[in-house]
């Protein structure tokens, strides 16, 4: 599978990720996105597929996944997913107006978190679980900004079960836009000043896919 990156984004070396030794599947590709003004590495086959499997049941079961509500309109709604937050002690996130505090790490969310630590050559305190049931579920725009995540968010976002579109819009330039298939097993890994400058959403759609679980990893500061 290739990123279907847009056309008008601008060109660059699209392997030269980050350094360092990792557990990747041996098949696992390594894409630099060629974006402007943003850090985004999309990792396929990160965990190799028997494992990916694996992961997804235990996490459907394990997990305490909750139905949280927000305003819209002036009218409180049902998120279009299922979320969780995991985590530190003490490592409470919120975003439009929902307030978490963490639950402790399992097992299965500290072996993930180890993987991709290597790579990232960050270490997470915190992951925010969402639980995309079926098409109708999704995120719209937004960045990853809030202020208990810092100047220049690490965000690494694994993905298990049914693939779907991650489409990116430049902030300030409309014409810029990006776009790439998060897959069974995948690690998308955001840095630098990407947020600043980048929106990102999963778009819902009419398609039959898959349940899928994603999880986006971060670092609280104090």
């Amino acid at each position: 599978m290739k990123s279907n990156t847009a056309t008008n984004v601008v060109q660059g070396d699209l392997f030269s990720g980050f350094g360092g030794a990792t557990n990747a599947s041996s098949d696992s590709v390594r894409e630099r996105l060629p974006m402007p003004d943003a850090k985004v590495t999309f990792y396929q086959n990160f965990f190799d597929f028997q494992e990916s499997d694996e992961m997804f049941q235990i996490l459907l079961n394990e997990i305490n996944w909750r139905q949280d509500r927000m305003k819209l309109y002036g009218k409180e709604i049902d998120l279009p997913r299922k979320t969780a937050w995991y985590g530190d002690q003490n490592k409470s996130y919120t975003f439009s107006g929902i307030h978490l505090d963490p639950e402790p790490w399992t097992p299965t969310l500290m072996q993930v978190k180890q993987r991709i630590e290597e790579v990232a050559e960050v270490e997470f305190n915190s992951v925010l679980l969402n639980l995309y049931r079926h098409g109708n579920d999704g995120i719209s725009w937004h960045t990853d900004a809030e202020p208990e995540l810092g100047e220049n968010p690490v965000i690494g976002s694994v993905s298990f079960g049914g693939a779907r579109r991650f489409m990116f819009r430049h902030r300030q330039d409309p014409d810029l836009k990006a776009e790439v298939e998060l897959t069974h097993g995948s690690f998308l890994l955001m840095a630098g000043e990407t947020q600043h400058f980048w929106q990102h959403q999963i778009p819902k759609t009419s398609r039959k896919v898959e349940p899928r679980i994603n999880m986006t990893f971060r670092i609280i500061i104090d």
